[in-house]
């Protein structure tokens, strides 16, 4: 009976990633509007609204990421402060390794689509994103 349970438990674990294949990777690239963040003790944050959105540009497993800030005529407003990254899948885990003038860290994706994406750090947070809506003022 153990073996069983054990059997299903891992079962649940495993189902709860998402096999990231190479070819998925083309999903990342565009601009991704944080939803919420899951803490480890299931406690969640959402975001309504958010000043700025996480534009990624990424091709061969190499890019960038840089935060810009939407306009009300559709436009993005954007900086020179590029987080470059580097894109490692094995077995289906895929993870970001990012890389600035002060820092160096890694997040795992657990989700990547067309219009989701989940990223999971080191302390065990995970960042929910959708694509986002552009507005305009008519």
């Amino acid at each position: 009976m153990k073996k069983v349970v054990l059997f299903l438990v891992f079962g649940v674990l495993v189902s709860c990633k998402q096999f990231i294949a190479e070819t998925d990777l083309q999903y990342l690239n565009g601009y991704w509007e944080i939803e919420k963040v899951m803490m480890p003790d299931g406690e969640k944050k959402e975001y309504k609204i958010n000043e700025t959105v996480d534009f990624f540009k990424v091709e061969d497993k190499k890019g960038f990421r840089k935060k810009v800030m939407p306009q009300v005529d559709g436009t993005y407003l954007t900086n020179d402060i590029n987080e470059d990254l580097a894109i490692n899948v094995k077995e289906g885990v895929a993870t970001i390794k990012y890389t600035t003038e002060f820092a160096n860290w890694d997040e795992t994706i657990i989700e990547l689509t067309a219009d989701k994406l989940v990223l999971k750090n080191k302390q065990e947070l995970e960042y929910h994103y959708k694509r986002p809506i552009p507005f305009t003022v008519k």
